[in-house]
């Protein structure tokens, strides 16, 4: 059986291609707000045309032709947003997670066959040297900040030689992106103009987008979801997108006060994260309400979904969605349909089908494969026929999820076909893991595969079999990964065992490891906490971690934690143990085992002179200090007051920096937050009150680093 998405005549979209619609949309209403930021003047939709049509002139001076790609290395925000519609309103955008290592962006920019790379001025990437070394141009890219959000110019060599059309057309690609597959290559996908506005439309139409809607951004905008799932959709319906930094717990509360959006996207973590923080913003959620919360990319707990329900009164929308199909391929409806907990909803756009091996379309109540077509979905993988023989039947793309359907017409995924890890909604080639792995010195086989999580849905994991009289750690081999892959690929667990379990015909079996291999390490983990020290941290990680039962050797992340709930923890413990830790070395070995040893090895947590309480006579207040051309990575800092004493958040951000000058006393409770930096380095005579906190980005909070001395961000004398 076939379920489409109503029995209405469907609705194509007002315009074929990206550029089109703006025109469509800026020729309505010029004035109307497309673009806004945080701390910048709004974008029109006149103004957004006008800087899509300089920027498309820009790339045909540096030699970009129509059918070109260009590869983009930016940060989230306006300007990557307006980088990507107009880049793929005149040739083909590739956009890159800014965290790859050296040889991901080596991989990824070779196989698209980048003829350019746009990258932040000023910002150091791997991408620069791997573009030098393949003789791609690199046009830089720099934000005018005083002109509107997502105003910028761009910089490069004059190379004049296109001959191509001025915009792209219907059928030209407008997006190349990367999928995890079962092989160890990720796979390209390649979007059409069509796919692309087909995407959006659809979205807004499930959505019932107007004019006057406004989405809160917070998903990256290297990723499909917060490409089309945000911004095209927004830009269809004529309605403006706030682009932020990307998700920011602490600042989000602030962002839907101060921008009153109607609406946004995340996947399940970034909902969970905000979710903790509601009750404390039970004002401005009550002077802000919205019309729904949309979640899509990996599947929403039903718990999730009733608290952000319960929470923000408003209802929460599940999507189901693939980068092959542009995005989204069913949804849950607005009211007054019903939505359904536990289901991915009712087809939103292409045609959806249940179908088995043989190729035959299933009735409604079978599990069998969950297929999809329409003008939104891919045709093909690029380059890649053996993919396309397996995941194209008849016109019908394989998700490669298995599924049924109700009576109603609800979707409901039952499992997996495939072997993709679905990381929070980064999707993961476990193959590309284990030639990583396998080329340790130490190591003879490897085999990466998926693990439940609580807040992620599933994180990585890996089972390695070790050459013999070798001798090398769990961390040991997490730490040669994390030199070798962006932070979301690395396994937070690493079971080293005698024997990898194998198939009939010799070949390592991924599918099931977890099961198997994971309850062996229960057996060996599940020491019960002895000494009172370890049984107070095992009530820590209970309490946060709302787990029944903890064991001395039980992983941190497998239990269900992640980077906030380490800070959390890290809190917690000082306050009750009063004692300091060093977090790197936990996170080489994050057991209560490993904690219990770096707490007899750590120091107290002692406390300041009490002058800290308030500023030092003489000293200089705590400022924004805005540093030119971002050389030093401009860091904005924000200074709070509270009666009685002084306390400070400092917020250190990728691409910007602070200077806090020369007898500097910094209040008590202080938050140092590092989205970037190896390193936080606080300079001379500056005074740190107690209940200080510095989060940094874990994965560069590492022993070498300190050994380096090369802090990326510093807190000094100016």
């Amino acid at each position: 059986m076939i379920f489409r998405p109503s029995d209405k005549p469907y609705q194509r979209p007002e315009a074929p291609t990206i550029y089109q619609l703006l025109k469509t949309r800026a020729g309505r209403n010029a004035d109307a707000i497309a673009i806004a930021a945080p701390d910048r003047l709004p974008l029109t939709y006149g103004g957004l045309l006008h800087q899509v049509g300089r920027t498309v002139e820009a790339l045909r001076a540096f030699g970009v032709d129509r059918t070109d790609r260009v590869a983009t290395v930016l940060p989230n925000g306006p300007e990557m947003a307006v980088a990507f519609v107009a880049v793929a309103s005149g040739a083909t955008c590739a956009p890159l997670n800014p965290s790859y290592q050296h040889s991901e962006f080596d991989f990824y920019m070779s196989d698209v066959n980048a003829r350019a790379l746009i990258v932040w001025s000023g910002m150091p990437s791997p991408a620069r040297e791997v573009a030098r070394t393949r003789d791609i141009p690199v046009i830089e890219l720099t934000p005018t900040l005083e002109a509107e959000a997502g105003i910028f110019r761009l910089t490069g060599e004059d190379r004049a030689t296109s001959s191509g059309g001025v915009f792209a057309e219907p059928q030209d690609i407008a997006l190349v992106l990367h999928t995890s597959g079962t092989t160890s290559r990720p796979k390209i996908v390649p979007l059409t103009q069509t796919n692309i506005c087909s995407s959006g439309h659809n979205i807004a139409l499930t959505l019932e987008l107007r004019e006057d809607d406004r989405c809160l951004n917070i998903m990256p905008l290297f990723h499909i979801h917060g490409l089309v799932g945000a911004v095209v959709s927004s830009l269809t319906a004529g309605a403006s997108i706030v682009c932020t930094p990307g998700l920011d717990v602490t600042r989000f509360f602030e962002w839907l006060d101060t921008f009153q959006p109607t609406w946004y996207t995340a996947v399940p973590t970034m909902h969970q994260a905000i979710l903790a923080r509601a009750s404390a913003n039970r004002g401005v959620i009550a002077r802000r309400p919205m019309r729904f919360i949309r979640s899509s990319s990996a599947s929403l707990p039903e718990r999730v979904m009733a608290g952000l329900e319960g929470a923000f009164g408003t209802p929460a929308i599940e999507a189901y969605s693939m980068t092959e199909a542009a995005h989204q391929m069913t949804s849950n409806p607005l009211a007054p349909l019903p939505r359904k907990p536990g289901s991915v909803g009712i087809a939103a756009g292409p045609d959806v089908g249940i179908m088995d091996d043989a190729g035959t379309l299933l009735p409604v109540g079978e599990i069998g494969e969950v297929v999809v077509r329409g003008t939104n979905v891919t045709a093909g993988y690029e380059n890649n026929p053996t993919a396309n023989r397996s995941a194209f039947t008849d016109g019908w793309f394989r998700t490669g999820d298995q599924g049924r359907f109700d009576t109603d017409g609800y979707l409901f995924l039952t499992g997996r076909l495939k072997e993709i890890i679905n990381r929070g909604g980064e999707k993961i080639s476990p193959k590309q893991v284990d030639e990583i792995l396998i080329q340790h010195p130490a190591i003879a086989q490897a085999v990466a595969f998926a693990v439940p999580h609580a807040t992620l849905g599933e994180d990585v994991a890996a089972a390695v079999v070790l050459k013999e009289d070798a001798a090398v750690t769990e961390s040991d081999i997490r730490d040669f990964a994390a030199a070798r892959l962006a932070a979301f690929k690395v396994p937070r667990q690493v079971l080293i065992v005698d024997d990898i379990p194998k198939g009939p015909t010799g070949k390592l079996q991924r599918l099931g490891l977890a099961d198997q291999l994971l309850g062996v390490r229960a057996a060996k983990t599940l020491a019960a906490p002895a000494p009172r020290v370890e049984e107070q941290l095992a009530q820590i990680w209970r309490e946060l971690l709302s787990v029944d039962q903890v064991g001395v050797r039980d992983n941190f992340y497998a239990l269900g934690g992640d980077s906030l709930a380490a800070a959390v923890m890290m809190s917690e413990i000082e306050g009750r143990l009063n004692r300091t830790i060093a977090v790197d070395s936990f996170l080489r070995s994050p057991t209560i085992e490993t904690l219990s040893r770096l707490l007899r090895e750590g120091e107290p947590s002692t406390p300041p002179p009490s002058e800290v309480t308030g500023a030092a006579h003489g000293s200089e207040p705590i400022r924004d200090s805005v540093l030119a051309g971002l050389k030093n990575r401009l860091l904005q800092v924000i200074a709070l007051y509270a009666p009685g004493f002084k306390t400070t958040r400092v917020r250190l951000h990728r691409m910007r920096g602070v200077s806090i000058g020369k007898n500097v006393s910094i209040g008590l409770s202080v938050l140092i937050e590092s989205a970037y930096p190896q390193l936080v380095s606080i300079g001379d005579d500056v005074t740190i009150g107690m209940r200080t906190v510095i989060i940094g980005h874990f994965r560069d909070l590492t022993a070498e680093a300190r050994r380096s001395k090369q802090p990326t961000v510093r807190i000094e004398d100016k």
